[in-house]
């Protein structure tokens, strides 16, 4: 699934071409993308809009209009969106969505597994909406060590479950926690609530230096990721524990293992970040 420095990547790379443009004609070719409403009837909604500004929130891309309306568009696991000429395209059977813009390019969704959304919101229903599902930014003033702590305080989880939950930070997945804790020296089965005031600080410094790791690199290339002119983001080759079990930590030497935790893989060195 595209984190956050995937979906920040994808926002950076496509708002150039998308902001100030109208979106002339939309044609949303599968209906799981806005279910339960009909795909026709949306499409119908957002042909004439204007686009203010593309922003992201979490893992959600944010495409605010002129009217105050805003799309809301997760990636879930292979979503990616790719600007093109008009005609440039070719054929693709995962293509599920295409806008087409004042200026002749376009913009296509591309989905193989199909789980990805496209919610069209009302004026002052958006920040509502973000509200219920996501913490603060990870990397925004508001996110600092003594608001980690008070959100981790009363959890009985395990510190990698407290942390892929969107509601305790927003943007963060199974990727970037599991560089978070070993930049921390953290076991991923650590309860949540029994981290002290220094363990936190250091969760908190392993997460914005594992994010801004990703950022600074364009994300992750694993499976579909994709940025939106077709490149690749290059962080996969600097993993220091994910995808990494059998291999030597890049900081003591020990072999990297694999368990499960929050129902998710996860690797860590046994030895920087022991139980």
């Amino acid at each position: 699934m595209p984190e956050l420095p995937e979906v920040e990547t994808i926002r950076t790379h496509l708002a150039p071409f998308v902001e100030g443009r109208r979106f002339e004609q939309v044609e949303i070719l599968d209906s799981r993308l806005t279910r339960p409403y009909d795909p026709r009837e949306v499409a119908a909604e957002l042909d004439g809009e204007e686009v203010a500004a593309l922003e992201r929130r979490g893992k959600y891309l944010v495409v605010r209009f002129e009217t105050d309306r805003a799309l809301l568009i997760h990636l879930r696991m292979t979503g990616s969106l790719q600007h093109a000429p008009e005609g440039t395209l070719g054929e693709d059977p995962y293509r599920r969505a295409v806008v087409s813009l004042d200026n002749g390019s376009d913009v296509a969704y591309r989905d193989v597994r199909r789980f990805g959304t496209w919610l069209l919101l009302e004026p002052g229903e958006l920040e509502p909406y973000l509200a219920v599902k996501n913490g603060p930014e990870p990397l925004g003033k508001g996110f600092t060590a003594r608001f980690l702590r008070e959100r981790l305080a009363k959890r009985k989880a395990p510190v990698k479950a407290a942390l892929l939950d969107q509601r305790t930070v927003a943007g963060l997945g199974n990727i970037y926690v599991d560089e978070a804790l070993w930049f921390a020296g953290l076991h991923p089965h650590t309860p949540a609530g029994a981290l002290d005031e220094s363990e936190t600080r250091a969760v908190h410094r392993g997460i914005r230096r594992a994010l801004e790791r990703g950022i600074a690199r364009q994300g992750a290339t694993l499976r579909d990721y994709r940025t939106p002119d077709g490149g690749s983001g290059s962080m996969q080759h600097e993993f220091n524990v994910y995808g990494r079990a059998g291999e030597p930590c890049p900081r003591c030497g020990t072999p990297i293992e694999k368990t499960r935790a929050g129902g998710r893989g996860t690797w860590y060195c046994p030895s920087c970040q022991r139980p």
